[in-house]
């Protein structure tokens, strides 16, 4: 896949939801590279690549997805991530409309690390989209993903 830094990965397949949330992020420029994969096959492709070996270098620093996707679920790319040492440290913000409680509880026991139901006004999504932006863009430090061998304890 490509060299250049993806900061942000958006899983979602309904056009008007991919629309908002890509206007939403952009709005308050705190992310600067957005790729976006429209169902949980395509997501797969992005992250592992053609021949499902060939992992994103280097990999998101966030990827948000969507719960309800078509041909493979949000919830099992969520679990592919998490089980794949190559992309497990990746943080996932599921950005979802369901606010069904069995669904919330599936996501984090999968290894989510955020779980968003959508607003339904536009401007309270825009905020939304903003905090995810400053929290996993400026203030989280993102974690060691591996391209290569880890550093020593220490750093060195």
């Amino acid at each position: 896949m490509s060299s250049e830094l993806v900061e942000v990965l958006v899983v979602e397949d309904d056009p008007a939801d991919l629309e908002l949330t890509l206007r939403a992020l952009k709005r308050h420029n705190v992310v600067n590279e957005i790729l976006v994969a429209r169902d949980g096959v395509e997501a797969f492709r992005v992250l592992f690549g053609e021949d499902d070996n060939t992992p994103m270098n280097p990999p998101p620093r966030v990827v948000l997805l969507d719960l309800k996707l078509p041909k493979v679920s949000g919830l099992d790319v969520l679990r592919r991530i998490k089980a794949d040492p190559r992309t497990r440290r990746i943080p996932v913000v599921m950005l979802t409309a369901s606010r069904e409680s069995k669904d919330i509880a599936a996501c984090y026991e999968a290894g989510a690390n955020s779980y968003i139901v959508k607003p339904v006004r536009f401007e309270e999504f825009v905020e939304a989209m903003r905090v995810v932006g400053l929290f996993w863009m400026v203030i989280a430090s993102p974690p060691f993903l591996p391209s290569g061998p880890a550093p020593a304890p220490g750093g060195y």
